[in-house]
């Protein structure tokens, strides 16, 4: 089955494995700050809010990365929150200096688009990542995912922060 968003109103189709809530969380690389590779299975056992966006340098990704910063300040150490998109790891640098994020991981998929292959995130003919949000459990299990219909909008917070807060308890 083919899946696909639109991006200011034009259709995209999303390339790699589309991911759905209960199945196991595909485990993935990425890239730091400092172009170290950051493999996901070192979150395993903590509560993960995956926050997958096109790019730093547009106001809504600005807008999402600042509003799980702030969230993630309020969820513990037992969630962790990373940011993911196709932006150098440089840019993702100085935006979060510029901006004060200091409360989740922003990390790069520009190498092997290893995250969003496997979690269905990939723009075709862009390669840029999809705007969306994915939710594990401590299990590894998916819990929650959003693939946010028109990129240029917000994912909606609220639920994706009610599925965190509720595998908190467990």
């Amino acid at each position: 089955m083919e899946y696909e968003v639109t991006f200011g109103g034009k259709p995209v189709k999303l390339a790699g494995r589309h991911c759905e809530a209960g199945e196991k969380a595909p485990s993935f690389t990425l890239t730091d700050g400092s172009l170290q590779p950051v493999a996901s299975t070192q979150f395993s056992g903590k509560v993960r809010v995956y926050s997958i966006f096109p790019s730093v340098d547009t106001p809504v990704c600005s807008l999402q990365n600042i509003r799980f910063n702030r969230e993630a300040s309020k969820l513990g150490d037992d969630v962790v929150v990373l940011s993911i998109s196709v932006d150098l790891p440089f840019a993702q640098k100085r935006f979060c200096a510029a901006e004060g994020i200091d409360r989740v991981h922003v990390l790069s998929d520009y190498r092997d688009l290893d995250f969003g292959m496997k979690y269905g995130f990939v723009l075709e003919g862009l390669r840029l990542l999809a705007r969306g949000v994915v939710v594990v459990d401590r299990d590894d299990r998916v819990r929650y995912v959003e693939y946010v219909p028109e990129v240029t909008h917000e994912p909606d917070y609220d639920k994706a922060l009610a599925v965190v807060r509720e595998l908190m308890v467990k």
